[in-house]
């Protein structure tokens, strides 16, 4: 659909007539034509007045965007096209700027969209009040409570797939600013009766489908259910599954909207577990047993739903099972208690199930109350949102329809006091003379049903309350004695003569005339559904339950606080309710909503005129028409007024420069507009027949017309003389720039003219001097030809004669030479045979070793120290050269290895090393800790603030700080101790606490003893006599003794410039104070795996287990 335009004015650009008071003439088929042409043009929304008539449109339209919004926002109510932002706008503003509060009253049969009409509501109040933290978690608050309510509170019926199955009040409050504060949520008459049973091709309430579709396993699980609806006798099976409705997605929707409203966890599960227990109710059966004395009980067929139902709740299985067997009657001091029939107990279960959920939705709707009520006690401007079903005609109207139907009644009486009441305020405001409306007044049809004394509801109580026995019939009895004269009430058996034949009326029915048309009611059940029983048994059950949420909603079950008082009826609770309401609704300036269902498809595009026909009589729109225009049926304030028509006068046209109200006469008496048809308020016009306005708005759009075409005439002179004007500038401009263009153009071919003359002259010059420099260069070239071949014939003489004399020269030398060399060959040919052979061998020996050496070049293996791979001989005679080559590579490369390391590196290779001469082949630990690093201070003693004491005492490097067992010296048990070594001393310190315990000096340390084994123990000896060794030598086993005894070697050596001696064997001796005691190694099973096990066998001898 295409972006709809902003419109100035109700009256511009009308699809049929925005406000309907403005219909000409007013009947039924004029109303429906109107509503139908809108409709069939996406015009959903139609005012009467100040009244916003809604058609469901069952399809998205883009009218309600942040952009609609702004376009509504701060506007004047009949300033745009009818729509429900208007209404909406019009309240808040009138809230935040007149301190008035505001209700707005939202009614409707199911399915026209009271619903989503109050999401609207509050979705704009939320969209243009103010911002912030607080202020947004108010309103995210107040939105997201109706996701919850719809939940528990909505159904699928055969009319609306979101069918609210409650009346809902709430009032925002909100403060000096006009930014809510909090909010308060009132509930009317949740039909209950739903839980148990749903009419066919209609659903239980969502929350149950929505919990078995969209629960976790888990969850399903802790609330003992299974996903399957067939499960469940409780929820009807042919209209489980909705078309476009995502139950699970709805599901996580209401999970989160609990929690954003205030749910604790625990509430929330406590809820659910709640749901679950009324789901399982439902499959609990009965069977009938005999008594020995005749009488009937009951007895429960399966009873593994009930012990789930008690796990769920906390309850005795015993107790709730004799509670849907026997009914306790109490009444003076006396108790009697009855058995169950089967009816009776699948009565009880059902009537626990209704109340169950009942009271649970009574108590949701308290705790969102708690969560979104006003934190602040200063004065509050109210806002109230009334949501509640509409008159309801169905083919079994039974109590549920007559208690909605009453309460349609008081607010149709409200709508039309409180309109009255608006225009007659409005008159007097204005200075109008008030004229007396006739209009139907219901209060007759109110004093029916709710009068005290002779009223339905009366009777009902009265009949229920009544010893003895009670029916539905006895009821009907009393009714037809009471009321058969009331000219509203009709019924067959009443001593009315003109019902006794009316077979449209049955036997066991009434029927009232509403204010919406007559409604025939089956008298059948209306005293169990107004007595509403829930026997003293279950709630006594209930209240025993361990679960915290179900016994605060049974505090009658409460054995110390018994009530044999009847509790008040279904009806006088909602009497009561709706005449609070009542007076609360008086209390505010009312705004109304009136939503119109187009058809029963729930399809788009669809406008059934016999439905439509039936709501607007029960709605009493032409009522409500017929009220607004009995006095003067349009009113506009002077300035609007002005502004509009201001074109159809001379005078006025276009601009007034006088007060708005003397310019409006002007233009009525310029019209010649007839007096009675107008009268001047304070500051409106009232216009009495839609007529005249009309005559205005035709008078209007024949002038805009006229100036429309004036507008245009002028425009088109002056784009013409504009144009003219362009193309004369154009013409000159390019008449400039072409003469311009022509003179640059000559000038270019004359300056080219004069450049190919002048280049012409300047080759001919060069031409001439160029063949004048040839000439004089070809005779000198002449003469040095000349010149050169005389040279060159005199050279060629003198070197002929040269060569000549050169060749004789050369042949004597030749001679001489080859002389020369016979002497000497025949002169040394005997010593040649004697040194040849020495010759031959110290040639070829050379090209051996030449050979060999180039040969190794591409054979030297790799520069690891660790490789051992070396090439193999190739000749005998060189195997001393060969090792003592292969021992030069190995220390040539061992030196480029070395070249390569760090400091830190060579100190700790340099360990290594040392390790390898003290305990290579000597200790059988040895070769386990070569592959070991050496690390020093295991204990980070500087990052654990645990040691904080310990590092502040010690001032020195730390070179190794390792936890070890130090060994008592009485009986051989070990105790953890930190063992520190620094440049000079050795400590011991308390591993828990970092105190230091011992303190040596490394000047008294004389020894280190261990084992050959592969053990961790050894002894250190101090030196006799120094203060260290008072109590005798250390005794010690750690994981790391090769690096500590390494370590503390070579610190004793660079302190004290002597070897610390090592001893190395199975037996050695220790002191101890003054006794030498021997420390023996044996073989044996460690208990602690490998770490040795000592043993004191006497005074002389400590034996040690190793493995």
């Amino acid at each position: 659909m295409a972006k709809m335009e902003v419109k100035t004015s109700l009256l511009d650009n009308m699809i049929g007539v925005g406000d309907m008071v403005l219909l000409e003439p007013l009947n039924e088929e004029t109303v429906i034509n109107n509503l139908k042409k809108r409709f069939d043009h996406s015009e959903i929304y139609t005012y009467i007045g100040s009244v916003v008539i809604s058609v469901n449109p069952y399809r998205s339209l883009p009218i309600y965007s942040p952009e609609k919004v702004e376009d509504y926002r701060n506007r004047n109510f009949y300033e745009l096209s009818p729509h429900i932002f208007a209404l909406s706008d019009e309240a808040y503003r009138s809230l935040r700027d007149q301190d008035k509060d505001q209700c707005i009253l939202i009614t409707g049969e199911s399915g026209a969209g009271k619903t989503e009409a109050s999401k609207l509501v509050m979705s704009y109040v939320a969209a243009v009040c103010g911002k912030g933290a607080e202020v947004n978690q108010v309103k995210e608050q107040l939105l997201q409570s109706n996701p919850v309510l719809e939940a528990f509170g909505n159904a699928k019926t055969v009319r609306n797939d979101n069918s609210s199955r409650f009346g809902k009040y709430m009032d925002i409050e909100f403060d000096f600013k006009g930014d809510p504060l909090g909010g308060v949520i009132s509930n009317y008459l949740l039909e209950k009766s739903r839980v148990v049973k749903q009419p066919r091709g209609e659903r239980n309430f969502h929350v149950f489908y929505q919990l078995l579709s969209g629960g976790s396993e888990e969850l399903l699980n802790k609330l003992k259910l299974e996903r399957d609806f067939s499960r469940y006798n409780y929820l009807s099976l042919d209209s489980a599954k909705v078309n476009g409705v995502d139950d699970a997605a709805n599901f996580r929707t209401v999970r989160n909207a609990m929690q954003i409203v205030g749910f604790m966890d625990h509430e929330a599960e406590s809820v659910l577990e709640v749901v679950a227990a009324v789901l399982k109710l439902g499959n609990i059966e009965f069977k009938p047993e005999s008594r020995v004395n005749g009488l009937d009980e009951s007895k429960i067929k399966d009873k593994n739903e009930l012990k789930e139902i008690c796990e769920l709740t906390g309850i005795d299985q015993s107790v709730l099972e004799r509670a849907f067997s026997f009914r306790t009657v109490e009444a003076k001091q006396e108790k009697v208690s009855t058995t169950l029939n089967v009816a009776q107990a699948y009565y009880a279960r059902d009537a626990l199930a209704k109340n169950l959920y009942s009271r649970l939705f009574s108590w949701l709707v308290n705790r969102i109350n708690e969560s979104i009520k006003a934190q602040t006690k200063v004065r509050k401007k109210v806002m109230g949102v009334l949501d509640i079903y509409g008159f309801e005609i169905f083919e079994d109207n039974s109590f549920e329809q007559f208690i909605i139907n009453y309460c349609n009644e008081k607010l149709q009486q409200i709508f039309i006091e409180l309109t009255v009441k608006e225009e007659q305020e409005e008159y007097i405001r204005e200075g109008i003379e008030w004229t007396h409306i006739e209009y139907f007044n219901n209060a007759i049809i109110c004093d029916l049903i709710e009068n005290n004394t002779n009223g339905i509801l009366a009777m009902l109580d009265e009949e229920c309350l009544r010893p003895g026995t009670v029916t539905d019939e006895t009821f009907l009895e009393k009714l037809n004695q009471v009321c058969a004269t009331h000219q509203h009430f009709e019924s067959r058996m009443s001593k009315c003569s003109r019902f006794l034949n009316d077979t449209s009326l049955p036997h066991s029915c009434f029927r009232i005339q509403h204010y919406a048309g007559k409604v025939l009611y089956q008298v059948e059940g209306f005293v169990d559904k107004n007595n509403d029983l829930l026997y003293r048994d279950l709630s006594q059950a209930m209240w025993k339950a361990s679960h915290a949420l179900i016994k605060s909603l049974f505090p009658e079950g409460n054995p110390a606080k018994i009530n044999l008082k009847r509790p008040p009826t279904a009806g006088s609770q909602f009497k009561a309710s709706v005449a609070t309401l009542m007076k609360n609704l008086q209390t505010k300036n009312p705004n109304y909503i009136r939503c119109i269902k187009p058809n029963d498809k729930k399809a788009a595009h669809i406008f059934n005129e016999g439905l439509v026909c039936h709501q607007i009589r029960y709605l009493g729109l032409l009522e409500n028409v017929r009220v607004r225009r009995a006095g003067y049926a349009f009113r506009q304030a002077y300035e609007p007024c002005l502004e509009r028509y201001k074109m159809l006068c001379k005078q006025t046209w276009p601009h007034w420069k006088g007060p708005a109200r003397a310019g409006v006469e002007v233009l009525f008496n310029e019209l010649e507009i007839p007096v009675e048809e107008y009268s001047f308020g304070r500051s409106k016009i009232f216009i009495r027949n839609p007529r005249t306005l009309f005559k205005l708005e035709d008078l209007r759009k024949q002038r805009l017309e006229d100036l429309a075409t004036l507008i245009q005439k002028i425009y088109r002179g002056w784009k013409c003389r504009t144009h003219f004007l362009l193309m004369r500038k154009s013409q000159i401009v390019i008449a400039a720039w072409y003469r311009r263009y022509a003179q640059q153009k000559r000038y270019q071919q004359i300056k080219s003219s004069a450049l190919v003359i002048q280049s012409y002259i300047r080759g001919w010059k060069a031409r001439k001097i160029l063949q004048e420099l040839k000439h004089q260069k070809r005779c000198q070239e002449a003469a040095t030809t000349i010149a050169a071949y005389w040279h060159g014939t005199q050279a060629r003489r003198e070197l002929k004669r040269l060569k000549e004399e050169a060749r004789r020269k050369h042949a004597v030398a030749v001679i001489w030479a080859y002389w020369l060399g016979l002497k000497v060959r025949r002169e040394y040919r005997k010593f040649f045979r004697a040194n040849a052979g020495k010759k031959i061998y110290e040639f070829t020996l050379q090209r051996i070793m030449q050979k060999y050496f180039l040969e190794m070049k591409n054979k030297v293996p790799s520069l690891s120290p660790i490789d051992k791979n070396w090439p193999s001989r190739p000749y005998l005679f060189l195997d001393s050269t060969h090792k003592e080559l292969k021992r030069i590579f190995h220390l040539w490369r061992c030196k480029k290895y070395r070249d390569q390391f760090t400091d830190q590196q060579k100190l700790i290779y340099e360990e290594k090393l040392e390790a390898s001469e003290l305990f290579k082949d000597k200790k059988a630990l040895y070769p386990s800790s070569v592959g070991q690093p050496f690390q020093g201070p295991y204990l980070e003693i500087n990052k654990n603030p645990k040691y904080k004491k310990l590092k502040d005492a010690i001032e020195e490097k730390i070179i190794i700080a390792e936890v070890v067992n130090k060994i008592n010296r009485a009986n051989g048990k070990s105790t953890n101790r930190i063992f520190l070594l620094t440049n000079n001393n050795l400590l011991l310190a308390d591993q828990k606490s970092g105190q230091i315990k011992s303190e040596v000096p490394l000047v008294d340390v004389t020894k280190v003893s261990m084992s050959s084994q592969n053990d961790g123990f050894f002894a250190i000896h101090l030196k006799e006599g120094s203060e260290a060794a008072s109590k005798g030598d250390f005794l010690f086993s750690s994981d790391h003794l090769i690096e500590m005894a390494t370590k503390l070697y070579r610190t004793t050596l660079s302190q004290t410039k002597q070897k610390l001696n090592i001893e190395i064997s199975d037996e050695f001796l220790v002191q101890f104070r003054q006794d030498k005691v021997c420390v023996k190694f044996i073989q044996g099973n460690q208990k602690n795996g490998s770490v040795p096990t000592c043993k004191r066998k006497n005074n002389r001898l400590l034996e040690v287990a190793v493995p």
